[in-house]
């Protein structure tokens, strides 16, 4: 007899098959599977969402005015890099949980507009109302609706993950849509008159650091060149109130207790596009120029060290 390469799976007949009941379980009512348990095992396989080949990146993050989001999830393979905003509720969604989710959402993609968002709601129970109310916003907000069911079977507990709405892609208007010229009026248009010259104060800084570098305005930021050669040791977003600093490389705990013992509001690392940005108000441009003269410093000392 020839030897076999792999082993021969017997699938199970009908006889050796053994019914057993499976009793619905209401997370909401539970005291022992909660919305925090719920949570771990999604950051734990967040697979089990049925989203793709995602990665967790963030949980109860931050938001800018008031709140938390639940989760922040990643597609790691898309050739587009994407984020997931995940609001979480246990039994039957309602109006806040809802408004929540598109809000946070719209938090996210405004503060990296470099990624593709999509908001994903689960729940218990999503009725037929707010499915309906749901399936409004899709074609206009990337929104995907999640529900999930607890089935306890013998002594162990299961979750079922089932997409009840899915995202359709985000409607465009027919017409072709021409692209601004990325100079500084369109900084000062996407920020602010004021915002662009917090950043022009924040050059001649740099100029204290090293000498030589000019402004290249980009789509997503305006960088630094020297020599016709990008040097983004450090970048810039100017916004509607505040200037963003971005700085080309993580920031070590040390030296962040440092700037947020100076009042700089430190933002998290983004391992992506490798660099850690600080939001500066107008006041801390003119009042913190030491404190900022040590970050271009580090800035500058730490990302041609790499």
């Amino acid at each position: 007899m020839a030897n076999l390469k792999h082993p021969i799976h017997v699938l199970p007949t009908k006889e050796s098959l053994s019914y057993t009941p499976v009793e619905i379980i209401s997370l909401k009512n539970n005291p022992h599977f909660n919305e925090t348990w719920l949570h771990k095992i999604i950051i734990d396989d967040p697979k089990i969402l049925g989203l793709g080949d995602i990665e967790f990146r963030d949980h109860e993050r931050r938001q800018p005015r008031s709140g938390r989001l639940d989760l922040l999830l990643e597609d790691v393979n898309s050739d587009v890099k994407k984020r997931y905003e995940v609001e979480i509720q246990l039994g039957a969604t309602d109006e806040s949980h809802l408004i929540r989710t598109i809000e946070y959402w719209d938090n996210e993609r405004k503060r990296y507009p470099h990624y593709d968002h999509c908001a994903v709601i689960i729940a218990e129970d999503i009725t037929s109302r707010f499915l309906n109310v749901i399936s409004l916003f899709n074609g206009h907000i990337p929104l995907i609706a999640i529900q999930v069911k607890a089935f306890k079977i013998n002594n162990c507990i299961s979750l079922v993950f089932t997409k009840v709405l899915s995202e359709i892609e985000t409607i465009e208007p027919e017409h072709e849509v021409i692209e601004p010229e990325k100079n500084r009026a369109y900084w000062e248009d996407k920020g602010t008159v004021e915002t662009v010259k917090l950043a022009d104060v924040v050059l001649t800084y740099i100029d204290e650091v090293q000498d030589g570098f000019s402004f290249k305005y980009n789509k997503h930021y305006i960088g630094l060149i020297s020599n016709n050669k990008a040097q983004n040791f450090v970048s810039f977003k100017p916004q509607k109130t505040n200037l963003r600093l971005d700085i080309g490389c993580k920031i070590d705990d040390e030296f962040q207790k440092y700037l947020e013992g100076e009042g700089l509001d430190v933002l998290g690392y983004n391992p992506h596009w490798r660099v850690h940005p600080i939001s500066l108000s107008a006041e801390q441009v003119k009042t913190k120029k030491a404190t900022i003269l040590k970050v271009l410093k580090y800035a500058f000392e730490h990302y041609y060290s790499k």
